[in-house]
């Protein structure tokens, strides 16, 4: 009996002292994760990248200011077990498109103009296409904290509605009115981009003006919202909104694993808190028996699933269901 209980002791003992050394995006890290065999795989997202890199990226700053709570009478309204947003709305472009939020932590920024994209388009019975510019939301906003340094999506998704958002593609796209300025970086060994830094650049200035060559002005290329809430903390709700009127940014604590993801249904394994970070939740689903959210990273398409991941749905793992934010395009 003593004997047993020694043993367990030694075997919790040496799990928890083997726990540290593992080392952020390495592929002991990546084999440890996969030894679980849990409802995801790991991989190497950032082979060539500084781990201050990937701290920068989780630029959202949670448990912030909240916007009014929307509620939606979901009671009586049949959704379906599977949903996604692409196959919804096809005549959108933006929904299939991944940004890269480069050297800076905008995510919370990029969140919320993917998804005002996405429903400017929807609501609009895509007679309206336009990519809202990023670069705009991200060095106009004072109120919605420190730039490239966090920021809050209740306060980028209420920055659309009292001030409105112009056009702009990704970096050196020259599409709309305030493209992306900060160049993505290269996540892998051999590639085109430049290598990714954790010191990244300032928060570049907010211009009120568009690229030259591009027209309408400034002013004439803003685009409002009409209304801006959160959406309760509540599974069904979430989908209702999602179903309804279109994507909704969302935010949750990242992991250590998490930045490792390749496939399947995320949950957290393994890993140190790295920092808050927002996304665009597009759909749902179920993948061998596991709810899933369905969910656009703004990382470049070599991260994860193409840029996408799945991650647990209905018991706010992360804190996922607790900090989703949307609006209705005026």
């Amino acid at each position: 009996m003593w004997r047993a209980a020694f043993l367990l002791f030694a075997a919790s003992l040496s799990v928890s002292l083997a726990r540290p050394h593992l080392k952020p995006l390495s592929s002991e890290m990546v084999n440890f994760i996969n030894k679980f065999n849990t409802t995801w795989k790991a991989g190497h997202n950032f082979p060539n990248v500084d781990y201050s890199y990937v701290r920068k990226l989780c630029g959202t700053m949670l448990k912030g200011p909240k916007l009014p709570i929307m509620i939606q009478y979901a009671g009586d309204m049949e959704l379906p077990d599977e949903f996604d947003s692409r196959e919804q709305w096809p005549n959108c472009p933006t929904l299939k498109e991944i940004r890269d939020q480069g050297s800076c932590g905008s995510c919370w920024a990029f969140g919320a103009a993917e998804a005002i994209s996405d429903r400017v388009c929807i609501h609009s019975k895509a007679k309206v296409s336009v990519e809202i510019s990023s670069e705009d939301l991200l060095t106009c906003c004072e109120s919605c904290g420190m730039g490239c340094n966090g920021g809050y999506p209740s306060a980028a998704w209420n920055f659309w509605t009292e001030h409105g958002l112009v056009s702009g593609g990704l970096y050196d796209s020259h599409i709309g009115c305030r493209p992306y300025t900060i160049p993505p970086c290269e996540h892998h060994v051999n590639g085109s981009r430049p290598p990714c830094t954790g010191e990244g650049g300032d928060t570049p200035q907010c211009v009120l003006k568009c690229e030259s060559g591009y027209t309408p002005g400034y002013k004439e290329d803003k685009h409002f919202g009409k209304t801006s809430y959160s959406v309760l903390s509540n599974e069904k709700q979430i989908q209702a909104e999602i179903y309804k009127n279109g994507p909704v940014e969302g935010a949750f604590s990242v992991y250590e694993d998490f930045v490792m993801y390749k496939s399947g249904v995320y949950q957290h394994v393994y890993g140190s808190e790295v920092g808050g970070h927002a996304i665009k939740m597009l759909g749902w689903g179920v993948e061998d028996g596991v709810p899933y959210w369905l969910c656009a990273n703004s990382w470049n398409t070599d991260w994860g699933d193409n840029g996408y991941f799945k991650i647990l749905r209905g018991s706010d793992h992360c804190g996922i269901e607790s900090e989703v934010v949307a609006g209705i395009p005026a």
